[in-house]
């Protein structure tokens, strides 16, 4: 959608092609959600960013949070108040946010709250494939699964309702082809947020400490008890197709029914369908029903078998002789990666003992003849990303002695040559405490790698241990002024809100000397001697330090000079020039190209960052600001 403001149109009945993620927002202004809160994350990104855009004008407060805890404080604190909210995040923000949503449980809820967790299965954007359906099991909340942006919408008012009516918070567990893919959906009317909630002191009920939490638990296995009477009856899970002289019986649930239907039909087979939109608690009195009816029963599921368990236990108290075929025992689907129409046919042939009609062997033929005389196309960083520069200067200063632990954002991109910078990637913030056990573990310093966002969201701790602990360690914080990753979001320290309004900046330097950090330097990446010695003197201290390397995102750079209507004026190779290399080998950037055996600079691709005519030996590269 080229404009978030069409989301604003009350125009019921209207049809829409939108992204699975457009739909929520729609169904924010049609539910009268009032307080929307995220942390970045493919694959749920755009939810955050087409909500700022309009929030405004929607009469709807929007932030992004710090991380995804926050978030969810953020909006846990409105909803109890009985104004609606909504929290958007991806898979692995809900292992940050754990710890609130656990005992949130308890609590509970007076105004309808919404947590969309968008899971990433093939790992297209994250660092895992975590099934965030697991979460619904462990916390005892409702846990709903849209196929497509239609269902996206409409799930998200009826889990709005759902959770007012038992009083707790809604998962809604959404997968990035359900986030990413582009579907019609059907406008209804809009609805007045909720402009001011009230708040109603209920000590036992919000304070957990032991004494009201023990019986809290207790109130909330009742309500999963409502929770699954509402399953039982809930039009998300249905028989979409009934076979009477079938012996088969498909159950599947979320981007995978679409694989399952698709499958099935290619295949010729025979088969009931059973969709599943509510998938906690399940609907065990329908499901045994549908067991019943079939005496095999094929489960499609992405990622984990978690419906499969459940359904085998359902089976063995109401249909013990049926089989089930899935993922446990012999593996029909697979429990990684992403399920795909090709996936899901191959293993309804095996069950099914019928060939496929699609001789996929000849397709990957094809497909390889054609791809093997394309250019391979790497992740790599921007040319002109200041992170180059940063990681060069690493490099100089730390050398290959020096261990890096690196993190989350667009830096990551360092570990690939010639740059070689990160031999340690785990999660948000990990890398200040990783950098710490390395330094006490090998006993020297070590460095931590960590972007502006990424600080702020999780690293303060890490640093604020560093400090306690006098571990000998380097922070360098990569500040490019912007959230990058997921599509320039801000963060506290660019001065801008999710409302659009100027607030009040935080700066990095400011925390760490604040932290009580002794050695703290802001430098420019792109003046190479100056942040190498910087980074040199850090090395040598015996207690923790930071560098903040400080250079905006070449991306917005560009934007804004677009903006202004000011030329980039590329580098340019000059006659000094004896193809010795150095700047292609050394750095690695997109814009120097190798044709005929001599280096050439792009005047598409250079964003005149001058970070090439530093390296070069021979003085031999030259831009406007040089010549």
């Amino acid at each position: 959608m080229p404009d978030p403001r069409l989301l604003l149109e009350e125009n019921p009945g209207k049809r829409m092609l939108l992204l699975g993620n457009e739909a929520i927002v729609r169904a924010i202004l049609e539910a009268g959600i009032s307080v929307v809160t995220t942390y970045p994350g493919t694959p749920a990104s755009e939810i955050g960013d087409s909500m700022s855009a309009i929030a405004k004008e929607a009469g709807v407060y929007m932030e992004y949070s710090t991380n995804e805890m926050v978030a969810v404080e953020v909006a846990a604190g409105a909803a109890n108040c009985g104004v609606r909210a909504l929290s958007a995040m991806k898979h692995v923000g809900l292992n940050v946010a754990a710890d609130m949503v656990m005992t949130l449980a308890y609590t509970g809820v007076r105004g309808g709250y919404v947590i969309v967790t968008a899971d990433d299965p093939e790992c297209f954007s994250s660092q895992n494939e975590q099934d965030n359906r697991f979460y619904a099991l462990l916390s005892s909340l409702p846990c709903m699964e849209p196929s497509n942006p239609q269902e996206a919408k409409d799930m998200v008012i009826s889990a709005v309702e759902i959770s007012e009516k038992l009083e707790l918070p809604v998962l809604l567990r959404t997968t990035t082809r359900v986030n990413h893919v582009r579907g019609p959906v059907t406008y209804g009317r809009l609805a007045k947020a909720t402009e001011k909630g009230k708040f109603t002191r209920e000590v036992a009920r919000l304070v957990m400490v032991p004494a009201y939490s023990r019986p809290a638990h207790t109130v909330l296995l009742k309500k999963l008890e409502k929770a699954a009477d509402i399953s039982e009856k809930s039009p998300y899970n249905v028989v979409t197709k009934k076979e009477r002289s079938s012996e088969y019986g498909v159950i599947s649930s979320g981007a995978a029914y679409n694989y399952a239907v698709e499958a099935a039909r290619l295949l010729g087979l025979k088969a009931s369908v059973l969709k599943l939109g509510m998938t906690h608690p399940l609907p065990k009195k329908k499901i045994a029903k549908f067991l019943k009816e079939n005496s095999k029963i094929i489960i499609v599921e992405e990622l984990e078998p978690y419906l499969e368990m459940q359904i085998k236990a359902i089976a063995k108290d109401h249909a013990p002789n049926v089989q089930i075929y899935g993922k446990t025992g012999k593996q029909y689907f697979p429990r990684d990666g992403e399920l795909s129409v090709k996936t899901v046919l191959m293993g309804l042939s095996s069950i099914a003992g019928k060939a496929s009609p699609i001789d996929f062997s000849k397709i990957a033929k094809k497909y390889s003849d054609m791809v093997k005389e394309l250019p391979r196309r790497p992740p790599i960083l921007c040319a002109g990303c200041p992170h180059r520069a940063s990681f060069y200067v690493i490099r100089r200063a730390g050398g290959d002695k020096t261990i890096y632990a690196t993190d989350i954002g667009c830096y990551a991109l360092g570990i690939a040559p010639p740059l070689k910078v990160g031999d340690l990637l785990v999660c948000m913030g990990a890398s200040i405490g990783a950098a710490q056990g390395i330094s006490k573990a090998l006993q020297e310093a070590a460095i931590a790698i960590i972007g502006d966002s990424t600080f702020f969201h999780a690293g303060i701790p890490g640093l604020i241990n560093a400090v306690y602990n006098n571990h000998k360690a380097v922070v360098i914080v990569l500040d490019n002024l912007t959230t990058a990753m997921t599509g320039h979001q801000p963060h506290p320290g660019t001065g801008v809100a999710g409302m659009r309004h100027q607030t009040e900046r935080v700066f990095i330097e400011k925390v760490a000397r604040g932290c009580g950090v002794e050695y703290v330097k802001v430098l420019d990446p792109f003046k190479i001697k100056k942040a190498e010695k910087a980074l040199r003197e850090a090395l040598q201290r015996n207690g923790p330090s930071v560098i903040v390397f400080r250079s905006p995102c070449t991306l917005m750079v560009a934007r804004e000079r677009r903006r202004k209507g000011i030329a980039i004026r590329p580098y340019r190779i000059t006659d000094a020039c004896k193809n010795c290399m150095a700047c292609v080998r050394t750095l690695g950037c997109p814009a120097l190209t190798v044709e005929d055996g001599k280096v050439h600079i792009s005047d598409i691709l250079c964003s005149a960052c001058g970070l090439c005519a530093s390296v070069c030996p021979y003085h031999a590269i030259e831009g406007e600001a040089s010549a």
